[in-house]
């Protein structure tokens, strides 16, 4: 398994282990049922992955259990050197945007406000610290204008875009998106794609599950082929190959 480093990048330069991400023996289980069984892989910041595979083959499983939001019933996860207990702060999961209430009632800002939570501990009181994370992240992700929007009143691409500002507000370093360009326009998914770009270029590590082939070299360098167990893992043109997906999806 290659491991790519870019040590120019902030968010490496300042670490001894350069974010590398060590996933090894990974299995969950819904109750009696098995959801992935030992899923393992090594790669750093600056990487883009997707996640490949049929239905339910395990993908947004191994996206929580990234995440820490399912238990994991064996397997260890490394983040920079140290173990991941449960979950770290430096990780930022998206869900599918279907899975999401558009209606809570919740600015743009008080969205990307929430992802400098686990920052302020339980007074949630906002330093001027605070508030420029917010400020940077709305304007990373360009949409400081809509801040004082309600989110069920934006477009598919742009509410993929404050979940993402939320994550930089975070300062997290490993970003989970689960089917991230699913159902967004043209127009949306480009802005979306280089958005996601910039982000890894400046030393963030986004790991996402992705279901259109033709499209996933293009916005993956690294791709995990799975169906509850790892198939293959590696450069994104030399694993989805004609043979792969076939074991894959048959």
């Amino acid at each position: 398994m290659e491991t790519a480093h870019h040590e120019a990048h902030d968010c490496c330069a300042h670490h001894d282990h350069h974010h590398e991400l060590l996933v090894d023996g990974l299995t969950v289980h819904y109750r009696k049922i098995l959801a992935i069984e030992n899923i393992g892989f090594a790669t750093s910041c600056g990487n883009r992955i997707a996640l490949v595979g049929p239905n339910g083959a395990g993908k947004s499983t191994l996206l929580k259990a990234i995440a820490g939001l399912v238990p994991r019933t064996t397997g260890s996860i490394t983040w920079r050197g140290a173990a991941v207990r449960k979950w770290s702060r430096e990780f930022a999961y998206l869900p599918q945007r279907e899975e999401i209430d558009w209606t809570f009632p919740i600015t743009v800002r008080g969205l990307v406000e929430m992802g400098r939570y686990p920052h302020i501990g339980l007074l949630k009181r906002f330093s001027p610290t605070d508030q420029k994370a917010v400020n940077s992240a709305l304007e990373t992700l360009s949409i400081s204008d809509l801040h004082d929007r309600q989110i069920r009143e934006l477009s598919g691409g742009q509410q993929q875009r404050a979940f993402l500002a939320r994550a930089i507000a975070q300062e997290a370093h490993v970003l989970l998106l689960d089917e991230p360009f699913t159902g967004l326009d043209q127009p949306a998914t480009l802005t979306l794609a280089d958005l996601i770009r910039s982000l890894s270029e400046q030393g963030r590590l986004v790991i996402a599950s992705h279901h259109d082939l033709s499209s996933a070299p293009a916005l993956y360098n690294q791709t995990l082929l799975l169906n509850h167990h790892p198939l293959a893992f590696g450069p994104t043109e030399e694993i989805l190959t004609p043979q792969n997906i076939t074991r894959a999806f048959t």
